[in-house]
């Protein structure tokens, strides 16, 4: 194994709780216990997987995301003991690809973390998907439509990549709830509508296409037409 995960958590000895159970998984380890110089060894180093804490000093944790998210697409698990909706939801929408609250078990932390991994690995192995003009860089975090340029959220990208990865099947709100926003997501279905009205502003609109259409009663899906 030889991950690499940045651990950015300003209480030393739960850091070190952690950093040794990672060893002993078999990852490799770096920490930081401040939000600046955390940011700085994320956007410097080549690490798999960031775990995050959201109180920290220097820089709190979600403005250390949300520059992460300015020019990476690398996964971050927020570790906090805010446990509010409102907490999660900012936290997700930020950019964050799972939310663990204090405290918590080791086993499901490193649970995570394998499925963070493998969704890594996964979008890796495809490059680029396409549909109606628009394309989607998987490795580069990029969207365009006809070579033009389009600014995405986390969000927004990766729900438009796994519809795009499911292209002409139709997908339920559910199963788009489950697979965007994660099995424990507390919000309703009416977020995917929300996000999927984002998505025709940003890309049918402009662009006068048809990419996601609505399948009544259902869900959405893309066909390439």
């Amino acid at each position: 194994m030889n991950e690499k995960i940045l651990l950015i958590e300003d209480e030393e000895k739960l850091a070190r709780f952690i950093e040794m159970e990672l060893l002993y998984e078999g990852y490799k380890v770096e920490k930081a216990y401040d939000g600046r110089i955390g940011l700085d060894l994320a956007l410097a180093g080549s690490f798999d997987i960031v775990i995050l804490d959201i109180m920290l000093p220097g820089l709190n944790g979600m403005e250390v995301l949300r520059r992460i998210r300015r020019s990476s697409s690398m996964p971050v698990i927020m570790l906090t003991a805010r446990d509010t909706t409102v907490d999660k939801v900012t936290g997700l929408d930020s950019g964050a690809d799972d939310y663990l609250t204090k405290p918590f078990a080791i086993e499901e932390l490193l649970a995570r973390i394998r499925n963070a991994l493998r969704k890594k690995v996964n979008v890796t192995m495809v490059k680029s998907l396409s549909a109606c003009g628009l394309t989607l860089d998987i490795e580069r975090h990029l969207a365009a439509v006809n070579n033009v340029a389009i600014e995405l959220t986390k969000k927004e990208f990766s729900l438009l990549q796994f519809l795009l990865e499911n292209k002409g099947i139709v997908l339920t709100r559910e199963t788009l709830l489950e697979k965007v926003w994660g099995f424990d997501y507390t919000g309703d279905t009416n977020t995917i509508d929300v996000y999927v009205r984002y998505l025709r502003s940003k890309i049918d609109e402009p662009f006068g296409i048809k990419l996601i259409h609505t399948v009544r009663g259902v869900g959405y899906v893309i066909r390439d037409e």
